[in-house]
């Protein structure tokens, strides 16, 4: 093996490495905000996605970048989170083709409810992540990456 191709087994290990660390979050926090807000992980990110926005709104299009889903995967989420109440769309003044879509109060309430679920598990994820050899490193990473950004 060259260094060429080390350099290219390095990389794939981090990228595992970051797999496996997002899949422990992943499955931890889909489990307890199913079982506290009847939400996923990608909903709550929706409705958290908005409530970061100011107005509570965003073009569909900024949605699916912000929940990092397709286009129709966003349109699909967006109907269930309308069915359910908890968002609504509304055309853009400016640009009768653009949508916003828009948190309600029933979404903010449910929102206000699974933030602390969401902030707890994350927190006992990864600090079960850290007493893993192999995700300790990336864990404590992940303060460092914030103050770049």
């Amino acid at each position: 093996m060259g260094i060429k191709d080390d350099a290219v087994e390095v990389r794939a290990q981090g990228w595992r490495t970051l797999a496996a660390l997002h899949g422990l979050i992943e499955t931890e926090l889909e489990r307890a905000l199913h079982a506290e807000s009847k939400l996923s992980v990608v909903e709550y990110s929706v409705l958290d996605a908005l409530s970061r926005q100011d107005g509570w709104h965003m073009r569909m299009q900024q949605l699916a970048r912000a929940s990092a889903l397709s286009p129709s995967a966003t349109t699909r989420l967006v109907n269930r989170l309308e069915d359910r109440g908890l968002l609504t769309r509304i055309l853009c003044a400016d640009d009768r083709r653009g949508i916003y879509t828009e948190l309600t109060p029933a979404g903010l309430s449910l929102l206000a409810e699974a933030r602390p679920v969401h902030n707890a598990t994350l927190e006992r994820a990864l600090g079960e992540a850290r007493d893993i050899p192999e995700l300790a490193p990336l864990v404590d990473a992940l303060p460092r990456l914030h103050a770049v950004s």
